[in-house]
C-alpha cells in the first residue's frame, strides 16, 4: 500500500518522512550532504539483518537468495531509466568504469573525450591511462551550454568512447543536448559514457526520452537515493554483446556457453557479461529494502524532482537575502534553478574555511575545490533549511568582524 506524502508534508516541522530516518537523527541535525551520501530510511536495518539472516540459514545455498536482491535491485533501477536494457551491477561506478574501459579497442583507436568537470574516479584513471600512452582530449565543461556539441566536434575516427555527466558534481548544472551528442556518436561507432550519478533521485533520467538508447549510462545509490555503499549499476545499450571486456571476474561466466579449458573466453548473456566475482550481497539486500520505502511512499522521480526544485530554491532565496559580500561568497544567479539538479553550489573564497565554521554550528556541508555545496535531501524541512543558510551567514560575518579586529 502506497502512503504517499506531499510537498507540504515535507515542508513542515516536523517533515512527514523524519520519523523513518530515527537511526540518522535527521530531525535533530541539518545533513545537507546529500548530494554526497543521503541518510538510510530506518528499513535499511531490515534488510542488513535479512543478509545475515539468509546468510546463517542457508550457508552458500544463500546465493539463490541474494542473486533475487539483486535482480530487485535492477528493477528498483530500471523503474528510473524507464528502460529495461540489461543492467550490471558493481561496488563502486569505478569498478564497472574499468571494466568498460578494457572492452575498448584501444590500440586501433587510442582516444578518449570528456570534459574538466568529471568526478575523481572517472578523473583520475584517465589521467593515468594517459601517462600510458592514451590520448585523453579534455573539454571545458565550461559554458554548459554548449559542452554536448563541443564534445561531438571532438569525436574523430581515432576516438573510442566520449565519456561525461548528465549533472556535473561540482555545480549541480544539468547538461543538456545528450541525445544529439548520442546520435554523433552511433553515427561514428563510438561509446558514449553518461555518468548519471548525480541525476537518479533528483532529475528524472527517463533514457529513451533523453534519446540515449545506443549509451552506456552509469550511476549508483550512495547519494540521492539512500542505498548506501555497494549499489552502483552499469546500463547497457543493444550493442553491448559485441564488446569483450578483458577485466572480467568469473560470475560473468555463469550462463555462458564457452569457458571450457582452450576456448575463447566467454561471456554470460544480458548485464552479467560485465559482472565480476565474489562479493558481500548485503549492499543488495540493503538496496532493495530501500527502494520499496521509496514505492511505498511515493517517492517517484517525478515527485523527488519537485522536491528538489523546492529545496534548492528556498535554499538560493534564503541566500539572497543574506546580501554577503561577493568577494566571500556568491552564486551564479544567470543560470536558472530548472538547469540546475540537487544541491546548490555557492563560489567561495575559501569554501573550506566556511565549511568548518558551519560544522562547528551543527551543520553538514560539503566543498569541492571553490565549491560550497548545500545538498537537501526529502526528509528536512523549510526551517532546517533556513537555519543552515542563516548559519551561513553568521559564518561569513564572524570572519569579516574577526579580519577588521
Amino acid at each position: 500500500m502506497i502512503a504517499s506524502v506531499s510537498l507540504a508534508d515535507l515542508r513542515r516541522t516536523p517533515n512527514a518522512l523524519a520519523r523513518h530516518y530515527t537511526r540518522f537523527r535527521v530531525a535533530e541535525r541539518p545533513l545537507l550532504t546529500g548530494h554526497s551520501h543521503q541518510a538510510w530510511p530506518d528499513v535499511a536495518v531490515e534488510g542488513q539483518l535479512e543478509a545475515f539472516t539468509d546468510a546463517a540459514t542457508e550457508v552458500d545455498g544463500k546465493w539463490a537468495r541474494a542473486f533475487a536482491k539483486a535482480e530487485e535491485v535492477r528493477a528498483g533501477y530500471r523503474r528510473l531509466l524507464d528502460d529495461d536494457a540489461p543492467l550490471a551491477l558493481g561496488a563502486s561506478t569505478h569498478d564497472l568504469l574499468v571494466r568498460l574501459l578494457s572492452a575498448l579497442d584501444l590500440r586501433r583507436r587510442p582516444r578518449l573525450v570528456t570534459t574538466d568537470g568529471e568526478f575523481h574516479s572517472l578523473r583520475r584513471q584517465l589521467a593515468r591511462l594517459a601517462e600510458e600512452g592514451v590520448e585523453v582530449v579534455r573539454v571545458p565543461a565550461e559554458p554548459v551550454g554548449t559542452l554536448a556539441e563541443r564534445l561531438a566536434a571532438a569525436v574523430d575516427g581515432r576516438t573510442s568512447a566520449v565519456l561525461v555527466s548528465r549533472v556535473l558534481f561540482a555545480t549541480a548544472r544539468i547538461v543538456p543536448d545528450l541525445g544529439t551528442l548520442a546520435r554523433t556518436c552511433a553515427d561514428r561507432d563510438v561509446e558514449l559514457v553518461v555518468d548519471a550519478y548525480h541525476a537518479l533521485g533528483v532529475l528524472p533520467t527517463p533514457v529513451p526520452r533523453l534519446g540515449l538508447d545506443t549509451a552506456w549510462v552509469l550511476a549508483g545509490g550512495y547519494k540521492y537515493l539512500q542505498l548506501g555503499e555497494g549499489n552502483c549499476v552499469l546500463r547497457m545499450p543493444p550493442h553491448a554483446e559485441r564488446l569483450r571486456p578483458v577485466v572480467t571476474g568469473w560470475f560473468a561466466e555463469f550462463g555462458s556457453l564457452s569457458g571450457a579449458p582452450g576456448e575463447r573466453v566467454g561471456y554470460a548473456p544480458g548485464g552479467d557479461r560485465f559482472a565480476g566475482a565474489t562479493y558481500d550481497p548485503t549492499s543488495h539486500y540493503r538496496a532493495a529494502r530501500v527502494f520499496g520505502f521509496f514505492t511505498e511512499h511515493g517517492l517517484t522521480p517525478e515527485f523527488l524532482r519537485a522536491v528538489s526544485q523546492h529545496q534548492v530554491g528556498l535554499l538560493a532565496a534564503a541566500f539572497d537575502a543574506l546580501d554577503l559580500p561577493e568577494q566571500e561568497v556568491r552564486r551564479d544567479r544567470s543560470v536558472p534553478l530548472t538547469e540546475v539538479a540537487g544541491f546548490l553550489a555557492l563560489r567561495c573564497r575559501d569554501a573550506e574555511r566556511l565549511r568548518a565554521g558551519l560544522a562547528e554550528r551543527g551543520v553538514s556541508v560539503d566543498c569541492r575545490g571553490e565549491y560550497l555545496r548545500f545538498g537537501p535531501a526529502p526528509y528536512l524541512s523549510d526551517a532546517q533549511l533556513e537555519a543552515a543558510m542563516a548559519a551561513l551567514g553568521e559564518v561569513v560575518r564572524d570572519r569579516s568582524e574577526r579580519a577588521r579586529s
